[in-house]
């Protein structure tokens, strides 16, 4: 992927990064993405784009049989307009599919983690550019992932994904006690040692469903199970909720 992307990209002068779960050893089959970052030195041009839209595409057509493709999903623009928030011609892949826009959302979490976790794949490193997301940016951050649980975490069906509300909420506590991110299943585990999921038995679910959700996709009784799951989740953002704002009085 990295090759095909660069030679679309060769007098751009770009950088590729590889983070997220692939980067933080947390990548597990049927539930992780493969995120990648294209930072180049020049505009991406119409033509550029247009190729660079079709790419994975055409990759998952020409060989069917690789799964792996199709799990690619992040941005591609220019360094400065990056840096800058500016408007740029952007190629973005995300899981509903692929577009062009002329803008690029980078969380801190993100950033964070491709600051300290990323692994260059090509190009020069331009990663000293970037500015550290400060502590109160992980803490916005940190709020906006909350509301989201709050307002979609409550019904959770009869998908295994619904395990992975509570692995957020490890990961969101963890930054918020140390500043820093960690991967979501170091996250489940940490927070188990240290007492924090009101209920310990659905949080093991999780790191059990997270480490092999393929085993466990079909089976009918986890299903069941998680089809219930969304008063514990709300039990447990309760947790998150005083982490954030102090104790209900």
């Amino acid at each position: 992927m990295t090759a095909r992307i660069t030679d679309v990209l060769t007098d751009n002068a770009p950088s590729v990064y590889l983070y997220g779960s692939v980067a933080l050893d947390d990548f597990q089959f049927g539930w992780s993405d493969i995120d990648i970052l294209v930072l180049t030195g020049r505009q991406i041009t119409t033509e550029q784009a247009a190729r660079l839209l079709r790419l994975r595409r055409e990759l998952t057509e020409r060989e069917p049989d690789d799964p792996y493709f199709r799990l690619f999903e992040g941005g591609m623009l220019r360094l400065s307009a990056f840096l800058t928030g500016a408007p740029d011609t952007v190629v973005y892949w995300g899981t509903s599919g692929e577009r062009i826009t002329d803008r690029f959302a980078f969380d801190s979490f993100c950033k964070t983690e491709l600051l300290d976790n990323g692994l260059l794949l090509y190009g020069a490193d331009v990663r000293g550019q970037i500015r550290r997301p400060t502590f109160d940016e992980l803490r916005t951050d940190v709020e906006r992932h909350y509301r989201t649980i709050r307002e979609h975490g409550g019904k959770t069906g009869k998908s295994i994904y619904s395990f992975g509300w509570l692995l957020d909420i490890s990961r969101c506590l963890y930054t918020l006690r140390t500043g820093k991110i960690i991967a979501k299943t170091k996250a489940g585990e940490w927070a188990l040692e240290n007492g924090l999921c009101p209920d310990a038995a659905a949080l093991q679910t999780a790191r059990r469903v997270r480490k092999d959700p393929l085993q466990f996709e079909k089976n009918q009784a986890l299903r069941q199970y998680a089809e219930n799951l969304g008063s514990m989740i709300q039990a447990y953002a309760e947790q998150l909720e005083e982490a954030l704002y102090g104790p209900t009085i």
